[in-house]
């Protein structure tokens, strides 16, 4: 699948997707303001590319579930985080996807 926005050079291969973290709330509900070293890994993204899908023992390929443009929720430690053009994506494995999110 072509990378949405034209936002990296970056194709993932197989059953991998390449997702763009959506942003972490810098402030609490209660208005203190969090620095960057109290803030959790996010676990929230928007899929910008995602490959072909995976092959099975036969050489057919199984699409991914998931498409570009789709929100995900991914699991915490899952992937490989990567720097491109300084915007920061994670790659990873279709089945490290928990589950898709209305925007």
């Amino acid at each position: 699948m072509p990378i949405a926005k034209g936002s990296t050079k970056v194709q993932p291969l197989a059953d991998r997707v390449l997702i763009k973290p959506a942003p972490k709330e810098e402030v609490t509900k209660s208005g203190i303001v969090l620095p960057d070293t109290a803030k959790e890994k996010p676990q929230e993204g928007d899929i910008v590319a995602a490959g072909p899908g995976k092959l099975d023992e036969k050489g057919t390929r199984i699409p991914l579930e998931v498409k570009v443009g789709d929100r995900v929720i991914y699991a915490k430690y899952a992937g490989t985080e990567i720097k491109v053009d300084d915007e920061e994506y994670i790659i990873l494995r279709e089945s490290d996807i928990l589950a898709t999110k209305g925007k």
